[in-house]
């Protein structure tokens, strides 16, 4: 009777202590589900300030830059045409680039282009965008408010039949009548003016262009 006795109490000494090491075994495992569970989440609010931070402070391809075109400056030829003096970035950007000058004659852009083959929009553009075009050898006509119409229309007209040239309004600019290229900007009095044949003989895939030969067809359009 002893020896059953004391068999029966080691047998449920025995589960007892079984017993406290599923329970020591769960609370371990507890413990490594939420440790895990922890650093999980804090990768994961890690990695989304990282690329918060990356999409607002930098980065190719992603951020907006800061217009390293502010490096620089006009100088005007004794011809009129104003060329920067300074570096122009080329790095493609996702957001809104604040340029050094209006219109733009380089810096960042965005990677789309504006479509440039005499291509003629009645609205404004977004300027990183036609910046691209310049890139690619294009020049881009713009005219605020105060242009006349009937220049307007005349040089829409010339556009239309131009590849490698473009035409906005721009509201902003201080001239009426402006046209730029890749590095360089003139003022002009209106479509008759000479010196609006002479920067398109200069300047449309002229030599100032970053990328010869680059398309100006399969971009963006209005």
């Amino acid at each position: 009777m002893g020896s059953a006795k004391k068999s029966n109490t080691d047998r449920k000494a025995r589960i007892e202590e079984m017993r406290r090491a599923e329970q020591a075994r769960e609370r371990r495992n507890r413990i490594l589900t939420i440790t895990a569970s922890v650093v999980i989440v804090c990768g994961l609010v890690a990695g989304g300030v990282v690329l918060v931070r990356s999409q607002s402070d930098g980065g190719s391809d992603t951020a907006a830059a800061s217009d390293s075109s502010a490096k620089g400056k006009f100088v005007t030829g004794e011809d009129g045409v104003k060329k920067w003096e300074g570096e122009l970035a080329r790095n493609h950007v996702t957001k809104a680039v604040k340029y050094a000058s209006v219109p733009p004659v380089g810096g960042d852009h965005n990677q789309a282009w504006m479509n440039c083959n005499g291509d003629v929009y009645t609205k404004e553009i977004n300027n990183t965008n036609a910046v691209h075009s310049l890139e690619h050898g294009a020049v881009w006509v713009t005219y605020n408010a105060a242009a006349k119409k009937a220049d307007v229309d005349a040089l829409a007209a010339k556009v239309k039949k131009t590849p490698y040239t473009l035409m906005s309004p721009l509201d902003g600019q201080k001239d009426p009548i402006m046209l730029s290229a890749w590095g360089h900007q003139r003022t002009v009095t209106g479509a008759s003016d000479p010196d609006v044949d002479k920067f398109f003989e200069q300047f449309v895939q002229g030599k100032q262009t970053p990328e010869p030969g680059a398309a100006c067809t399969n971009g963006l359009s209005q």
